[in-house]
């Protein structure tokens, strides 16, 4: 048997020189390499002339000296044919462009490009464009400027000038405070010397007497709360500022609320008008933000309105006028009526003292001044029935006082509520009896007490846990009563999705106002209607949202 050197040899004699050439051209130019990625057929085909007139020449010369073979050595050999009637491309490539072509077929069967499209519009709603429309921004055109150094002049010592002292300067407010007296009634999103709507006026003035509904069983009222929904139409901008008060007027034909904001104005939208902005009408009383506000329960037209700037005003649209009820430097907090026809109030201020205003006497002074408590006073309210009795939320406490017995300094308080561990921010007696005490503190709790007997230390009936951290640029919540019932209560949460709470007294909750569409903000200020079913939100953009059936 010859040995695979004597067959090496006798394969090289036969082999001429041109033979040789081929070969080695042959596999110098065919030998396995790192395979390239081509991305579409045509870029496959797209080769250099030189490795063109290569191939052409590599295969007349092949053909020419043409020798037959073994199968084996067919089989043994490491030449990757890539010529094959497709362009050029080899099997792998051919592969990888199927699965290509394959997976595109797929995605277009489930839609995803649509369904991504229509995800990204529905991320997040558009705030509500009805109510007040946005002003563009002017933009003040200057002269060009030109460097000193250019104009061969001589650079400007500039000084500072001397820091304020004593004087209070707000970004918003054109001036510190309104002048004294009574204002005009003039809506500043409306032409100057417009009047009134006539059918705005004759709302205002409605009658509110109206014979109070049979009491819902819990099932009920939570049958109720499930038929009050929310519309794009039940959304707009009221004021231009963040909202810190919101009050519904006690009408029942329809729904006529008001709002306040941080700089001074008040808005009043009713729902389905059209006079004003979609119904709403602006109006700037005050400078600073009106922290409480309230109609009149006995005169359905006035609107009381109290603002940091120090000014308690009263809007009496009969009228058309802004009066000027109570007035001090600044620093007003919160007031609530002193008697069954409103002609009386209890007046607090940030410095802890309350005043007791008579709305019947001369002048826009108060009839007393007491001192409280000397660090801070957040809330008063009081008494529905024994309207001598009100509440004042102190600094870590709630003390009940009675109007009769009050001090210029160191009164005493007939009961207090204790067991907060920091600031309360709102304190409120029950509506219909008074039997209750609804608390709100920046502990992250809710209280509920039992003031019945009028003792000097009332039991505590329920705790309820609930965040009431919002941050400095959102209206801190606040727990606020039904008041068509005693015994539950609404409060706004951050909670996301977005919600408005209403709980019982006993800490069950009983329903939460959501809507993805048209409620997407943090809801600070709630309150509802005396009278008919509906809820108004008012949130930091100036908007208020209602749920009604």
């Amino acid at each position: 048997m010859a040995t695979r050197r004597t067959k090496r040899k006798a394969v090289t004699k036969e082999l001429t020189p041109d033979d040789i050439e081929a070969t080695v051209r042959r596999s110098s130019r065919n030998a396995l390499g790192p395979k390239r990625l081509q991305y579409s057929p045509e870029d496959s085909t797209a080769e250099t002339p030189s490795k063109k007139s290569r191939a052409k020449r590599h295969v007349a010369k092949s053909s020419q000296n043409k020798k037959p073979k073994d199968e084996a050595d067919v089989e043994n050999s490491d030449v990757e044919h890539t010529f094959d009637g497709h362009g050029g491309l080899s099997l792998y490539e051919l592969e990888r462009l199927e699965n290509i072509r394959q997976n595109q077929a797929f995605l277009s069967s489930i839609n995803l490009v649509q369904a991504t499209e229509e995800l990204k519009q529905l991320s997040r709603p558009k705030p509500s464009q009805r109510g007040l429309m946005r002003q563009a921004a002017v933009k003040e055109v200057l002269p060009a400027r030109k460097s000193l150094r250019l104009q061969n002049k001589e650079a400007e010592v500039l000084t500072l000038p001397p820091e304020p002292r004593d004087t209070l300067i707000h970004e918003r407010s054109s001036q510190v405070k309104k002048p004294h007296g009574p204002l005009t009634m003039g809506p500043v999103n409306m032409e100057e010397g417009n009047e009134l709507p006539s059918q705005f006026v004759k709302l205002c003035c409605e009658d509110s007497a109206k014979e109070r509904k049979m009491a819902l069983d819990l099932k009920e009222y939570r049958a109720a709360l499930k038929n009050m929904t929310i519309t794009e139409e039940k959304v707009a901008k009221v004021v231009k500022d963040r909202i810190f008060s919101a009050a519904f007027h006690p009408c029942s034909s329809s729904l006529l609320m008001a709002a306040g904001d941080k700089w001074g104005k008040v808005g009043l939208w009713k729902l389905g008008a059209e006079w004003g902005d979609d119904g709403v009408l602006l109006f700037e009383p005050h400078t600073r933000p009106v922290g409480c506000i309230a109609f009149s329960s006995a005169r359905p037209s006035q609107l009381l309105s109290l603002s940091y700037d120090g000014s308690l005003r009263c809007m009496d649209v009969e009228k058309a006028v802004f009066d000027d009820v109570y007035d001090i430097e600044d620093g007003l907090k919160t007031f609530d009526f002193l008697s069954h026809d409103c002609s009386t109030l209890v007046v607090g201020n940030w410095y802890g003292d309350v005043s007791i205003v008579d709305r019947r006497t001369a002048g826009n002074s108060h009839e007393s001044l007491h001192s409280l408590d000397p660090k801070t006073l957040r809330c008063v309210s009081v008494h529905p029935l024994q309207k001598q009795y009100f509440a004042v939320a102190e600094s870590k406490v709630v003390s009940i006082y009675d109007s009769r017995c009050l001090k210029k300094t160191k009164s005493q308080a007939v009961s207090q509520l204790r067991g907060h561990s920091l600031s309360i921010s709102s304190a409120y007696f029950s509506p219909c009896t008074g039997n209750r005490v609804l608390t709100s503190c920046m502990d992250n709790h809710i209280r509920i007490y039992d003031t019945s007997a009028m003792t000097t230390n009332p039991p505590l009936l329920t705790t309820i846990r609930h965040d009431m951290h919002t941050g400095r640029w959102l209206s801190k919540l606040s727990a606020v009563w039904d008041p068509k019932r005693e015994d539950c209560f609404v409060v706004g949460s951050m909670m996301k999705p977005r919600r408005v709470q209403v709980f019982h007294e006993s800490g069950q909750p009983q329903h939460s106002f959501t809507d993805n569409e048209n409620l997407s903000t943090v809801l600070s200020i709630a309150a509802f209607h005396p009278t008919n079913n509906a809820l108004l939100g008012g949130n930091a953009s100036g908007r208020l949202h209602v749920f009604s059936s």
